[in-house]
């Protein structure tokens, strides 16, 4: 029979652990691009108040990250937190996919 805590242990370092990694990687991607320029086909105050998002998200992501490694993979994150991330970096992709549009025309 299983070990139920190995196998949880085990899900979430398969699952969660390179989620965080995602999440850092577009919330920083984002920091970025939201950081080197003003959009033109945004409001400087949209701009400002995503870039306080994406900055707020992604120390929750890094916090999360070092509690899961501080409880050796036993500490999760609720859902209703990864949707939210989730949500916010699919609002990112678009500003993303906008500003490609942008250059290319």
């Amino acid at each position: 029979m299983s070990n139920p805590e190995f196998d949880e242990k085990a899900l979430l370092k398969t699952i969660l652990e390179p989620l965080l990694e995602d999440f850092i990687y577009w919330f920083t991607r984002s920091h970025q691009l939201l950081t080197r320029q003003q959009l033109s086909f945004i409001s400087p105050q949209q701009q400002a108040d995503l870039l306080s998002r994406v900055e707020q998200a992604k120390q929750e992501v890094d916090c999360a990250k070092l509690l899961f490694k501080a409880t050796e993979q036993q500490a999760g994150v609720t859902l209703q937190v990864v949707a939210s991330w989730h949500q916010l970096v699919t609002e990112c992709w678009f500003i993303a996919q906008g500003d490609r549009q942008e250059k290319d025309a």
